[in-house]
């Protein structure tokens, strides 16, 4: 179960959680999803909350739903692709505006990022 927060909606939370693990492939593209009422179990929510939810996916292109079948993650790794190059980009501007507090322009930032990635690839080839 996971913890949510009052920042979004409960059904939003879900999507974003099972869309992640989707994106990281612990739901690989092709496979089976669980049925609404095990996975409303799982995240301990209403099985009309978890159904708003897949519903929300599949609008995203990352579920198909068959009729007889329940639903699917899509094998359209494009789409996948695309749904994660978008979380990244969110995520990458809302850490950005973040530290932007700090008077730091978005050049500045990206130097920081690029010089502290290389720092930590140095330190991992030499042990330290």
């Amino acid at each position: 179960m996971i913890q949510f927060t009052a920042s979004s909606p409960i059904y939003t939370q879900i999507s974003e959680r099972i869309g992640m693990q989707i994106m990281t492939a612990e739901y690989p593209a092709g496979s089976d999803l669980p049925s609404v009422r095990d996975l409303a179990a799982d995240f301990g929510v209403n099985p009309n909350t978890m159904q708003r939810a897949l519903s929300d996916l599949e609008s995203r292109g990352l579920i198909d739903t068959h009729r007889t079948a329940g639903r699917t993650v899509t094998e359209d790794q494009q789409a996948i692709d695309q749904a994660k190059q978008q979380l990244v980009k969110r995520r990458a501007e809302e850490f950005i505006e973040s530290l932007k507090v700090f008077g730091y322009s978005t050049d500045d930032l990206a130097d920081i990022i690029r010089h502290s990635h290389e720092e930590g690839e140095r330190n991992e080839h030499t042990g330290s």
